[in-house]
């Protein structure tokens, strides 16, 4: 586990929070883009609720909760109860990923139909104990991006049409850098903090993609 930060899953959300802000870039619907957070919250949702006030329903739970503030927060419909979390470690870097899976929404990017919004969705949440530069915070997106897609090939994943599954049409990332330690330039497969981050997304997601597949056999 990565010094100072914790990782609480239950069946109302996954919380991942640090004794000292992170510097996040993400997707998410509550305080997405660059931002410091002391927490990330991935709240649960019902399948049927609008998600009308994302920030209002995650600020609830958030306060309900004693999540210390500031916080970035995802919505899903997957159960967060069943996250996946793996940790991978090399060249001076660490990398944390939590991740949530629902599989009901498959799209193939670029080749599916406009989508419309349902609540299966893949979270996928990174810490990395690192203090990577901006440009390597955007790189990291893209590669636990690609690992995503990667992912659901290798599980056989086909969205409607036959084709490959790119993800759902509702997925959201988060890396977050404690800012200490290893700088980096880059955040790709080819650069230590981005080998890292791609190795703990490929096993937290084949666990999680695993379980689901079995639980809707």
């Amino acid at each position: 586990m990565i010094a100072g930060v914790s990782v609480e899953v239950g069946s109302e959300a996954v919380v991942v929070t640090s004794v000292e802000p992170l510097r996040v870039l993400s997707s998410a619907v509550h305080r997405g883009g660059f931002a410091a957070a002391r927490a990330v919250v991935n709240l649960h949702v019902g399948k049927d609720d609008p998600c009308a006030d994302p920030a209002g329903v995650i600020g609830a739970f958030a306060r309900r909760a004693g999540v210390p503030a500031p916080w970035v927060g995802l919505l899903t419909g997957a159960q967060t109860e069943r996250a996946a979390q793996a940790e991978e470690a090399a060249g001076g870097f660490r990398a944390l990923a939590v991740v949530t899976v629902g599989l009901g929404n498959l799209v193939a990017a670029g080749r599916s139909s406009v989508a419309t919004w349902a609540p299966a969705t893949i979270n996928t949440i990174v810490v990395v104990d690192a203090d990577p530069e901006a440009a390597a915070l955007v790189n990291a997106v893209i590669t636990a991006t690609e690992v995503k897609g990667l992912a659901l090939r290798e599980a056989g994943l086909l969205a409607d049409g036959g084709r490959a599954a790119s993800g759902t049409s509702t997925d959201a990332v988060v890396i977050a850098a404690t800012g200490r330690g290893a700088a980096a330039r880059f955040g790709g497969p080819a650069s230590a903090m981005g080998w890292v981050v791609a190795r703990a997304v490929h096993v937290a997601l084949e666990r999680a993609i695993a379980d689901w597949q079995e639980r809707h056999r």
